[in-house]
C-alpha cells in the first residue's frame, strides 16, 4: 500500500493549506535535480514550521514524534552510536531499553541503516521522528560543533559545481538559487539564533571567509567558510536582504525577517566592500529577548525606584546612554510598556523600526525621502501624544524640537551616544542647544553598559584573599572591604557559552536624576566633570559602583567591571 503524501498529511492535520502545498509543489518542481524535500519548501515559504513538517512525517511513517530538547540524555546512551554515525545518518540516541535503542531522526530511516546499526551496538534500533533542528542541536550539544554548519558545507563537495572561468558576478547569478547554498545560509542564521547570539560576522579574508557570532558581548569565531563559496553565500544573504547583489562598491542596508521555531526573528543586514570582497553583519532582532520587563533589566533597587519614579513624571526628557550595544533600546522599551495603556497615547520615531509593539505608533525615518528625526518629530506633535521616543538625538534640530516637546507638555524619551550620564549635558550643549533648555527640560539620565553574568550552574565560590591586588585596586577596594562577602569565579560547563563560566548579561546603571544643584550647573555651562562630582554627592552610584555591587552579589566578576568602566573614586557609603 503506497504511503499518503505529505502534503495531503499536513492539509489534514490543518498545519497548511491546498495552495501553500501547491506553491511549496511548484518551487519544488522548479528546482530541478537539487531540488529540496516538500517539508523544507514549505518551512521556506513560512506556511508551517519544521515542528508541523516532522508531526506530519511522523504520520506519514506511522512513527511517534517527539521533541528531544525535551530528553537529558546520559553519556552511557550516547556511546552507543558513535560520532560519525550520528552525523552521517542524522540520528542521535534518546533512550535504551532492555533490548533495543530508540533514536531521533528527522526522516524515516531506511531498512539498511536500521541493520547496519543494529548489527554494530547489538540491539534492535527503533526510531522516532524529530525536526531537523532538534536532532542537529541534540547532536551538536552531546557530541560538539559537529553539525549545522561544517555540516552544511560538507554537502558543497558533493552538491556544488564548482565553475571556473567565470567572473564574481556570473558565479553568484549561477549558484545564488542552489539549494546547498540556501541550506548553508539558513544553516548559518539558525545555529546563530540557537547559540543565543546577538550578531552574525561574515568577514572576507585573503583565503578564507571567517564566521563569528557575538554572544553574550563577545565574538566567538566559527568553522570558516570556504573561499570558493564567498561570492555564493554573500549574494545568497543580499538578496534575502533585498539588496542589490550586483552592487559592490558602495556599502547598503537591508532587513530580513525569518520566522525560527514558531518565533518570528528580523535581522537587520549592513554590507560593507572590504579588501577582500564585502563584509557582512547581520544584527539579530528577537522581540522574545528584546521585550524585557523592566523589573529584569538588573537594575539596583536604588536606581530602579528613581527610574520607575521618572517615567511616571508627566514632561521632560529622559535620556538614554551608552556606546552600540549597551542594551539602551531594551531600556527605552521596556520603559514604554511600563507607560502602555489605553488612557495614554505612545508615538515612535526609530531607524529603524526594530521591533513592532503593541498599542503604540511607530514611525521609521527614511532620510531618501526627507522622512528625518526632527520631520517626524514635528509631525508627532500634531498628533496629541503623551508620551515620545526619539530614537536618538544626533543633530541640533532633532534635539531642539524634542526640548521644545519637553517643554509643552510631553515625556520624550531618546537616546545618545556618550561614555557616562554628566557627559550627555556638555553634549547636547555643543549641539549649539541653549544651556537654559537644556537645564529646564532634562529630569533623568541613564547611563548603561552590559555585563556577563557568571553561569549559574558551574561557578564556583571564590577565597576574597585570591582577588588580584590589581583587581582591587582598579576599583577602588581593599582586601578588608571583601570580609563577609561571597565572591564566585568562572568556571565553564557546557551549558555556557564557550564553555568560558558565563551566561547571558545583566545590565549596569549610572542613572542622573536632575536636581536644583545641577541645573544651576547646566545653566552656568558647568564642565561634565563638576556635573559628575555634583551628582555623586547627592547620592548618584556610577557605572563602576553598580559594577562592583553585582560582584558583591556573587553575579560578574572584577574583570568584567574593568571591561566597562575606568578607574575612578569608589565610596562605598
Amino acid at each position: 500500500m503506497a504511503k499518503k503524501k505529505l502534503g495531503k498529511i499536513l492539509i489534514e492535520m490543518k498545519f497548511v493549506t491546498q495552495s501553500e502545498v501547491d506553491d511549496a509543489l511548484s518551487r519544488q518542481a522548479e528546482g530541478g535535480k537539487k531540488h529540496r524535500r516538500l517539508g523544507e519548501w514549505l518551512v521556506e515559504i513560512r506556511a508551517c514550521d519544521e515542528e508541523d513538517v516532522a508531526k506530519g512525517i511522523a504520520a506519514q511513517c506511522g512513527l511517534k514524534y517527539c521533541q528531544v530538547s525535551k530528553f537529558d540524555i546520559p553519556p552511557d546512551v550516547i556511546g552507543l552510536i558513535s560520532r560519525d554515525v550520528a552525523v552521517d545518518k542524522k540520528i542521535v540516541p534518546l533512550k535504551k531499553g532492555k533490548r533495543d535503542l530508540i533514536v531521533a531522526t528527522p526522516n524515516e530511516l531506511d531498512f539498511f541503516a536500521l541493520e547496519d546499526m543494529r548489527f554494530v551496538i547489538g540491539m534492535d534500533v527503533k526510531p522516532v521522528i524529530a525536526s531537523d533542528s532538534e536532532v542537529i542541536g541534540a547532536i551538536n550539544k552531546y557530541y560538539g560543533e559537529v553539525m549545522g554548519i561544517e555540516a552544511a558545507m560538507e554537502a558543497f563537495d558533493e552538491d556544488i559545481d564548482v565553475r571556473g572561468n567565470q567572473t564574481d558576478e556570473e558565479e553568484d547569478d549561477a549558484l545564488e538559487d542552489d539549494a546547498p547554498i540556501v541550506r548553508l545560509s539558513n544553516q548559518i542564521i539558525a545555529e546563530a539564533v540557537r547559540q543565543g547570539a546577538s550578531d552574525i560576522h561574515i568577514e572576507p579574508m585573503e583565503k578564507r571567509v571567517r564566521l563569528r557570532y557575538r554572544i553574550d558581548g563577545a565574538c566567538i569565531e566559527q568553522d570558516p567558510v570556504p573561499k570558493k563559496l564567498q561570492g555564493a553565500l554573500l549574494s545568497r544573504f543580499k538578496i534575502m536582504a533585498k539588496l542589490k547583489p550586483e552592487e559592490r562598491r558602495i556599502p547598503q542596508d537591508g532587513r530580513i525577517k525569518m520566522r525560527l521555531n514558531k518565533r518570528d526573528i528580523d535581522f537587520r543586514v549592513s554590507s560593507l566592500p572590504s579588501t577582500h570582497g564585502e563584509s557582512i553583519v547581520l544584527r539579530i532582532l528577537d522581540r522574545e529577548k528584546a521585550m524585557v520587563p523592566l523589573e529584569q533589566l538588573g537594575m539596583h533597587k536604588s536606581n530602579y525606584d528613581k527610574f520607575q519614579a521618572t517615567i511616571k513624571r508627566p514632561n521632560g526628557i529622559v535620556l538614554v546612554t551608552g556606546p552600540t550595544g549597551s542594551g539602551k533600546t531594551t531600556t527605552l522599551y521596556a520603559a514604554l510598556n511600563k507607560l502602555n495603556r489605553p488612557d495614554y497615547k505612545l508615538i515612535t520615531a526609530e531607524n529603524p523600526v526594530e521591533y513592532s509593539m503593541e498599542g503604540i505608533n511607530q514611525a521609521e525615518v527614511n532620510h531618501e525621502i526627507g522622512r528625518t528625526f526632527s520631520v517626524i518629530l514635528k509631525a508627532m506633535l500634531r498628533q496629541a501624544p503623551n508620551v515620545i521616543l526619539v530614537g536618538e538625538i544626533r543633530d541640533e534640530e532633532t534635539a531642539t524640537v524634542a526640548i521644545q516637546a519637553a517643554l509643552t507638555g510631553h515625556l520624550v524619551f531618546s537616546t545618545l551616544h556618550t561614555n557616562d550620564a554628566p557627559s550627555s549635558i556638555t553634549r547636547l550643549t555643543d549641539m549649539n542647544v541653549k544651556a537654559f533648555l537644556v537645564a529646564t527640560a532634562v529630569v533623568a539620565i541613564l547611563a548603561q553598559r552590559l555585563l556577563r553574568r557568571l553561569c549559574k550552574a558551574c561557578k564556583a565560590p571564590l577565597d576574597p584573599r585570591d582577588v588580584k591586588p590589581w583587581e582591587l585596586a582598579a576599583v577602588g577596594l581593599k582586601v578588608e572591604h571583601l570580609r563577609g562577602k561571597k565572591l564566585f569565579q568562572a568556571v565553564g560547563c557546557e551549558i555556557c557559552a564557550q564553555g568560558e563560566g558565563y551566561k547571558g548579561r545583566t545590565g549596569v546603571h549610572e542613572l542622573m536624576v536632575m536636581s536644583p544643584g545641577l541645573r544651576e550647573l547646566t545653566f552656568n555651562s558647568a564642565h561634565s566633570s563638576e556635573l559628575r562630582q555634583c551628582a555623586l554627592n547627592e547620592g548618584m552610584s556610577s557605572l563602576q559602583e553598580d559594577g562592583v555591587r553585582k560582584v558583591l552579589d556573587g553575579q560578574t566578576t572584577f574583570e568584567e567591571v574593568l571591561k566597562i568602566s575606568h578607574r575612578q573614586d569608589l565610596s562605598l557609603g
